[in-house]
């Protein structure tokens, strides 16, 4: 891969440089990385899991005291769990602040850009057009949470989408790996690819 700039704002800080296959952020409020797209994290001990299972599973063999958001039991699991989904990051048109002030309560900080009990993070690029007919949207979702009122259990609205059922591996469009000590998004190989 050729060495490139990538410019995502000319003021202030927002400037992301591509060196090889890592996105460089420096100083970034959101990681523009993640402004386009869908995309799943995970730990790096579960992605390999994903890649045992040939994709992202929506309820994969994870024992409940390792996951998010499952401390008050299966009445409470995050809704998009309960709808046997895949949660999904969708940040198109994210601004930071307005959101903030719409959903103070929203726990994305949680995971962006890295789980906050964890060193690294796996993201995971999903192909839209490859997901299309499984996808549910972050607005849908919230309109489900609200007509089905499931206000206990968590979403985090309008960025937390869905795909109902398995992932397969194909739908992966790029794979990267954060490390939140040197702040560095590096892109990885995905297996099964040349």
């Amino acid at each position: 891969m050729p060495t490139s700039r990538i410019d995502t704002d000319s003021s202030n800080h927002k400037r992301d440089t591509v060196v090889g296959n890592s996105l460089i952020q420096r100083n970034t409020v959101f990681p523009e990385i993640l402004r386009e797209g869908i995309w799943h994290t995970t730990s790096v001990e579960r992605f390999e899991g994903i890649l045992a299972d040939g994709g992202i599973l929506p309820n994969p063999p994870i024992p409940d005291m390792d996951r998010w958001g499952t401390g008050c039991g299966p009445r409470l699991y995050p809704f998009v769990r309960s709808i046997g989904g895949v949660s999904l990051f969708d940040f198109s048109d994210f601004d930071e602040a307005t959101y903030n002030q719409n959903y103070p309560l929203s726990m994305w900080r949680t995971f962006v850009p890295c789980f906050s009990k964890w060193d690294e993070s796996i993201w995971i690029e999903l192909d839209r057009l490859a997901i299309q007919d499984n996808f549910v949207d972050g607005r849908t979702i919230l309109k489900r949470w609200n007509q089905q009122n499931e206000l206990g259990r968590n979403i985090m609205p309008m960025i937390e989408a869905a795909h109902i059922g398995l992932v397969p591996l194909s739908a992966f469009r790029r794979v990267c790996k954060y490390n939140k000590y040197d702040q560095i998004f590096r892109e990885m190989q995905i297996p099964g690819t040349l």
